[in-house]
């Protein structure tokens, strides 16, 4: 396997205020864009020519990225002119592969952390010559889910997108957005409009005879679709939980880059990331947080996972617990933000003007 299509065209709207300015796979995870994470585990496992298929904000992955010299690949971009689904996009992208038909292509979405072993992952394609083959994680609560039920040799038996009554929770084996595809069954998605691979494609294949396999593995999996989980993923990838060739640093407590300053006094832990530029004041306390660049964080604030924009800035003795703070934003001093705030970017807010209780 020498080519992938990577998915990166979504607007992450879950992701709001952080994906205003950037596409979701740029913002940034554990000190790089969380797409540098991705292509470096590609590379990694074989990959030496990937198309990224992008929509959104489309004009910012090129500039970063370039020809992919640098993570040591070949890259192809396609742009959507309007949004055209999961299987839309990976239709788009075929034009651009040079794999002959019979041979495998990796897709995967642009918005999953995983420590999937890929080449595994293509030699139980291999064994099963299967038309495709997915990655199949297990979940205790399925429902925000596509499920796969799978028989006891692997073969997919049906697929049901996100149920909605109990009773059609039939498996708590959910797709996990990485599949192979056989190139020729890339042709067969019809070009030009909007397709749902999970809606329409791999059932139309199944209800057609394909075979379509299903790897149900155990490793690391989060879907970054929410702050609170794109958090935590910058924060396991710090820590070392998830191993990225694309980390810029060794395993951690913490992770500040070049050009930051950290007061004496201001305590970091839990996998946070301070990008470059940012300050942190003297007896601050920051724990599983990501703090972007050039972002100001004053004396005495108690930060818990959070996400504080590029050039924020949080006023002392504000208390960020499960928030998000969007670019340029800010935060007064004596505030109380906590789980599930956002605030736009540039909002601005005066000293103590929010609170939690009556403390």
């Amino acid at each position: 396997m020498t080519e992938a299509v990577l998915l990166v065209g979504g607007k992450g709207t879950r992701l709001q205020p952080l994906t205003l300015n950037t596409p979701k796979p740029m913002v940034p995870a554990a000190g790089v864009p969380f797409l540098a994470h991705q292509l470096a585990r590609a590379r990694a496992a074989g990959v030496d020519h990937v198309v990224l298929a992008t929509s959104y904000l489309a004009e910012v992955f090129e500039p970063y990225f370039g020809d992919g010299s640098a993570y040591g690949l070949r890259l192809t971009y396609v742009t959507e002119d309007q949004p055209l689904g999961t299987g839309g996009a990976i239709r788009g992208a075929a034009d651009a592969l040079t794999t002959r038909p019979g041979e495998p292509v990796l897709v995967f979405n642009g918005d999953i952390l995983t420590g999937l072993d890929i080449p595994a992952l293509l030699r139980r394609h291999e064994q099963a010559q299967a038309d495709v083959t997915l990655h199949l994680t297990r979940v205790a609560d399925p429902r925000a889910y596509g499920l796969v039920p799978t028989g006891p040799d692997g073969r997919v038996l049906a697929f049901t997108e996100k149920p909605r009554h109990p009773d059609e929770i039939v498996t708590d084996q959910i797709n996990a957005g990485c599949y192979v595809f056989r190139r020729e069954v890339i042709d067969t998605i019809p070009a030009g409009r909007p397709v749902s691979v999970e809606r329409e494609t791999f059932p139309g294949l199944l209800d057609g005879g394909a075979l379509l396999h299903g790897v149900v593995d155990a490793s690391y999996w989060l879907d970054l679709g929410r702050p609170a989980s794109f958090i935590q993923a910058s924060a396991d990838l710090v820590r070392g939980i998830v191993r990225s060739p694309a980390v810029p640093g060794e395993p951690g407590e913490h992770l500040v880059l070049p050009g930051a300053h950290v007061e004496p006094g201001a305590r970091l832990a839990g996998g946070t990331v301070v990008g470059a530029g940012a300050r942190v004041g003297a007896g601050a306390e920051i724990t599983g947080s990501v703090v972007l660049d050039g972002a100001r964080i004053e004396a005495g604030a108690r930060i818990r996972a959070s996400m504080i924009g590029t050039a924020a800035r949080v006023g002392p003795r504000t208390v960020l617990d499960g928030a998000v703070i969007g670019d340029h934003a800010e935060i007064g001093a004596d505030n109380e933000l906590r789980e599930g705030a956002r605030v736009w970017c540039g909002t601005a807010i005066p000293d103590a003007a929010i609170r939690f209780g009556a403390a």
